[in-house]
């Protein structure tokens, strides 16, 4: 069976709303070409993948094409990001998996996000008067890494629940990172523009050349350390990397250069199988990654309160239906800078957050005339209602195994420190804690003290991969990197598809809003009517237009229909593919 790279656009697209022309219902007896859609997913008969890097895709569809499944797929997928795609693709950073297993019939949450040093304190980042001190040390150094989780939780995945070892799954990174890749245009732009990487004399070595210039178009990259390690967790474990070869070296680098991390850190270490948070829209079934995410909470509570709208009747992109967003979007915000934090520290009133009642309350405040001041709206009293760097990747196989995972270093390139030896480019996901509630994190976004650094808790976080189901089976995957952002992108895709009747390349393509709360601002992508622009500011919406052609977000999303896979690798980042397997 072969893999295929589809970066044309074939003709195929579906509808799963009941108001929406359904197509491709039976493959032998409907057509699967219908041509009034402008964007057009990649099919396949026996699986899919979509990511943010084409080679990695590859990697993912050939172990499908050879029999393995979706989670076999999913780790050798992120474990190849590290090497393709290392902005964001890493083993030094941490994030949030969905994983369903069709056998079990189960859908997983897998918590691999990383945490706090044991020396981790809550002023760590403060001088003397209170101020926050050293952006440097707070945002690029050795301190501002918390433990790592990416390697436990891949090889969680695959020991738990995959058919394959974890040294076949880790075969292909190693092979890249050994033999080498050739620079794309997306990586070598990356290295170019990051003056951070040279300010580590590790980052220097590993990223650019002996002389310390760039690596050019077409130019061969080996990482021979990154390949190393890789070979120290095929052979050993995920031991090695958190107790043994590899672990020594990152605590001898932490030692050196002021870091918190120690043996006792790594070996401490755990991943955490959380049940996801549930919800419903329009007769679908939503899951979607509980706290320490507040991605998956949120999703849902924006779409109960849209729930309680006739969008569709106003249509996508229309100035009413936008309004809407808008102010949901104000609203799950304000919430998510009050209730988020760790579980396994605080209470998170999740069940609250995610109620029908809640959303319809909340959903009374929208007027369709006028748009309320972020001054005008608080985090909720839930007490009644109790009872930018980061990458995703979605697969999915012919058994309805599905992965979603959204992991992160948090910044593109993270701290820009790689641990010498090793070629790990360590993660400052220290910056993702609240340092004071009155102090925004690195995306803008408020918290409260429940994010508070505070030893081994892990920071509040907007990952999350989303998944719907109908009834009782699993049809679409989607995620989508982005900080605060996240949350407004997986929205708006689930939106487009189940409200407006999208297919999921259209659902990816069509601009979109963002409204955190805090700053009262609203972002729009190009592509927005200036008409509708207008009408929004007539409804009081303070427009950010030096946001106007910012890309927000980039999903990659796999569906499953009528026995036939459909992928969309979202075209606001460069080098992305979805690919089919027949």
């Amino acid at each position: 069976m072969l893999t295929r790279i589809f970066y044309y656009a074939l003709v195929c697209t579906f509808a799963i709303t009941p108001c929406a022309k359904s197509i491709a219902q039976d493959a032998s007896s409907q057509p699967l070409f219908e041509y009034s859609a402008i964007n057009h997913p990649v099919m396949g008969k026996r699986g899919m993948v979509a990511s943010h890097n084409a080679l990695s895709s590859e990697i993912a569809a050939e172990i499908l094409a050879k029999g393995g499944n979706a989670i076999d797929a999913g780790a050798a997928l992120g474990f190849a990001l590290a090497v393709t795609l290392p902005r964001a693709g890493n083993i030094g950073g941490g994030g949030f998996m969905l994983v369903h297993v069709a056998e079990l019939d189960k859908t997983i949450a897998i918590d691999f996000r990383e945490t706090a040093p044991a020396a981790a304190r809550q002023d760590m980042f403060f001088d003397a008067a209170g101020n926050v001190a050293m952006n440097e040390t707070y945002r690029f150094s050795h301190k501002s890494s918390a433990v790592p989780g990416s390697v436990a939780g891949l090889a969680h995945i695959v020991e738990e629940y995959g058919t394959l070892s974890l040294a076949e799954v880790l075969e292909p990174s190693i092979r890249l990172a050994r033999d080498g890749i050739r620079v794309t245009y997306d990586l070598a732009d990356d290295l170019a523009r990051s003056q951070r990487l040279k300010n580590n004399p590790a980052s220097l070595r590993k990223f650019y050349k002996a002389d310390g210039t760039n690596y050019e178009v077409g130019e061969l990259f080996k990482q021979p350390d990154l390949a190393w390690t890789l070979s120290e967790i095929a052979e050993y474990g995920v031991e090695a990397f958190y107790s043994g070869s590899v672990a020594k070296k990152i605590v001898a680098d932490m030692e050196a250069h002021n870091g918190l991390i120690t043996m006792e850190d790594l070996a401490n270490y755990n991943v955490v199988e959380r049940e996801p948070v549930r919800g419903t829209f329009r007769g679908y079934d939503i899951a979607a990654m509980p706290a320490p995410s507040s991605g998956g909470t949120h999703v849902i509570q924006m779409l109960n309160i849209l729930e309680n709208f006739p969008l569709a009747k106003m249509g996508p992109e229309s100035a009413d239906a936008l309004h809407i967003m808008a102010e949901a979007m104000k609203f799950s915000y304000a919430d998510r800078s009050k209730y988020l934090g760790d579980p396994d520290f605080v209470e998170v009133p999740t069940e609250a957050l995610i109620s029908k009642a809640y959303a319809k309350d909340l959903a009374g405040r929208i007027s369709l005339d006028h748009a309320l001041s972020s001054d005008d709206i608080a985090p909720g009293d839930l007490a009644i209602y109790e009872s930018d760097e980061t990458t995703h990747y979605s697969v999915v196989d012919s058994e309805g195994n599905m992965v979603g995972n959204t992991y992160t270093l948090m910044f593109s390139f993270g701290s820009g420190v790689v641990i010498d030896g090793t070629g790990i480019l360590m993660n400052n996901n220290m910056g993702n804690f609240t340092l004071r509630a009155d102090i925004p994190d690195a995306f803008g976004l408020m918290g409260s003290e429940n994010n508070l650094i505070s030893p081994n808790r892990r920071p509040v976080s907007s990952m999350s991969p989303v998944m719907v189901s109908r009834d009782g089976q699993p049809i679409l995957m989607t995620g989508s990197p982005g900080g605060s952002k996240i949350i407004s992108a997986n929205m708006q895709v689930v939106l487009n598809v189940l409200e407006f009747g999208m297919n999921i390349a259209d659902a990816a393509v069509a601009p979109r809003i963002h409204h955190q709360w805090r700053p009262d601002t609203l972002e729009i992508e190009s592509g927005i009517s200036p008409d509708t622009v207008k009408w929004l500011i007539e409804k009081g919406h303070k427009i950010n237009f030096s946001q106007r052609s910012a890309g927000m977000g980039s999903l990659q999303t796999v569906m499953r229909k009528d026995g036939l896979f459909y992928g969309y690798s979202d075209p606001r980042r460069p080098g992305a593919a979805a690919i089919g397997v027949d």
